[in-house]
């Protein structure tokens, strides 16, 4: 049941319900413990992840910034390679962590609504079960340190509005910060939060001094990253347009909406719309209906951007626990016969999405794995397709490499067509081949290629583009593996390039796209 709304004391604060639910510690580990099995078992089956291997390149270029996100991702990508050089297990083991702490932090959501031990359970299952918010703990990438962020600054904030303790407050704050050194979408959360309390309350949270206490060290951990961007022309506003027509493939804007609501997966969707119904309608958890219209705001926000599906993936913890109360508190109120059809839909929904994350689960043997049919089915499955192929792209330049006189060696460099090639070459043949340069995102801002490289290996690219720059352009090797992701390791010709026309002072500032 939802229990009654804190009652303010004497001093103005609120106290306690003496009846608050006790923590079902058995209810959520039997969930969670199978959940964090899952992830272990499947962070070590396939190769590194695209994003994961440029982490690695980043973090060995310390920076205050980089392009396309903060130094959080490549500073922990260094700290887990260097526990564990090349090691899969130990680079993915903080997004592991961060998952299941997700899924505890759901299900004491669901608590802070007034829900008891089997809302708990369901809040943590329905957490669990979403093939999206659990599997991408199965990689070290930005979304998925930066949801479970997410999660822990709603609890905090769920916290607040019960206890009224400011300290819970500049803790949020103090874990925005370190979130906005991992992305920059934190913000839209905070300005919905604000919006969204101001109309439905409690209006005293945008007056609260350690609130804005918190806001001043978020912006002054920020300004090292703000001043690179300055620097660089804010090359992480640019990628917001890019991101809109990234995301034109999945369906674009008509499609952001379903799209959104199903990465909660079976359960988690059901949960979710009816959580957004509860917190807008149910009187017992009014002081949480701005969190209802916070999802509302962010999924508006992202929508009108041309944000990606998963933005607003961050705001799903909080919104499944009040879901679960709300199932469960209405379940406790029908008759016996109708409660039991409820039981037994919500059972069949929690073992089907059980079985759909089980199979969604990166552990089928490579030979099991498919092609993608299309750039769609590449881009929705992007999490396997871009784990594959690198060792054979590395193979390959190698070769060509070799096959260069020993003149050309002793100036050749690297040119790869994306900032995925050019990291597992940064990561997989650093020892063995020359230095590797890209004009593809982030890389692009690592380092300009020097004048008087006599040989240049391209990796990828279209001949048109590199025949601008140089004066012989020939073919001399090609990777197209099985499985991969389209454009990085399938249909990938290798170029040798001679005869450089202009300096790359001049071409590379022009050559560079995000």
């Amino acid at each position: 049941m939802v229990n009654s709304p804190a009652q303010p004391n004497s001093s103005g604060r609120h106290r306690l319900e003496p009846d608050r639910p006790i923590i079902a510690w058995k209810a959520i580990a039997a969930v969670a413990v199978p959940a964090a099995v899952v992830l272990l078992l499947a962070a070590t089956r396939y190769g590194y992840f695209g994003d994961e291997l440029y982490f690695l390149a980043a973090g060995r270029r310390p920076s205050f910034g980089y392009a396309d996100q903060g130094p959080v991702l490549p500073l922990l990508a260094r700290l887990m390679d260097t526990i564990a050089p090349g090691s899969y297990f130990v680079l993915r083991l903080p997004a592991v962590a961060l998952t299941v702490t997700a899924i505890v932090l759901c299900a004491l959501l669901a608590r802070e609504f007034g829900g008891g031990r089997w809302a708990q359970a369901l809040a943590a299952a329905g957490y669990a079960t979403s093939p999206f918010l659990l599997l991408q703990g199965t990689m070290l990438t930005t979304n998925a340190v930066d949801t479970a962020l997410w999660v822990i600054i709603t609890w905090l904030v769920v916290r607040w509005v019960r206890t009224r303790d400011d300290r819970l407050l500049l803790a949020a704050a103090l874990v925005t910060a370190v979130d906005m050194q991992v992305k920059w979408l934190i913000p839209f959360f905070w300005l919905a939060v604000a919006a969204s309390s101001l109309v439905f309350g409690p209006r005293d949270l945008v007056r609260r001094p350690l609130l804005w206490l918190g806001g001043a060290i978020v912006v002054a951990a920020t300004i090292p990253e703000l001043l690179w961007q300055a620097h660089h022309d804010w090359p992480q506003l640019e990628m917001g347009r890019v991101i809109g027509n990234e995301q034109d493939i999945l369906g674009g804007r008509l499609m952001f909406l379903p799209m959104s609501v199903s990465l909660a997966g079976f359960l988690g969707a059901v949960l979710l719309v009816f959580g957004v119904w509860v917190l807008l309608v149910w009187e017992s958890l009014r002081r949480y209906r701005f969190l209802g219209a916070t999802l509302i705001l962010l999924y508006l926000a992202f929508l009108i951007t041309g944000g990606r599906i998963y933005y607003a993936a961050g705001m799903y913890g909080v919104l499944i626990a009040a879901g679960a109360v709300g199932v469960v508190t209405t379940a406790e109120r029908m008759r016996v016969e109708t409660r039991r059809a409820l039981i037994a839909v919500v059972t069949v929904l929690a073992l089907g999405a059980t079985a759909f994350v089980l199979y969604s689960t990166p552990w089928r043997p490579a030979a099991d794995v498919h092609p993608p049919a299309d750039d769609a089915e590449a881009a929705i499955n992007i999490g396997v397709y871009g784990s594959f192929g690198w060792h054979e792209l590395t193979d390959e330049v190698e070769r060509v490499y070799a096959g260069l006189t020993p003149q050309e060696r002793a100036k050749a460099i690297i040119l790869a067509d994306t900032y995925w090639q050019a990291s597992a070459l940064d990561e997989l043949g650093r020892h063995d081949l020359p230095p590797i340069y890209s004009p593809s995102r982030g890389f692009g801002y690592f380092g300009t290629p020097p004048d008087d490289a006599t040989a240049v290996i391209a990796v990828g690219g279209y001949e048109a583009v590199l025949r601008y720059q140089f004066e012989h352009v020939d073919p001399v090797g090609k990777v197209d593996t099985r499985i991969g992701f389209p454009g990085n390791t399938q249909n990938v010709t290798i170029w040798k390039c001679t005869g450089l026309k202009k300096s790359w002072t001049q071409v590379w500032p022009n050559w560079m796209h995000l």
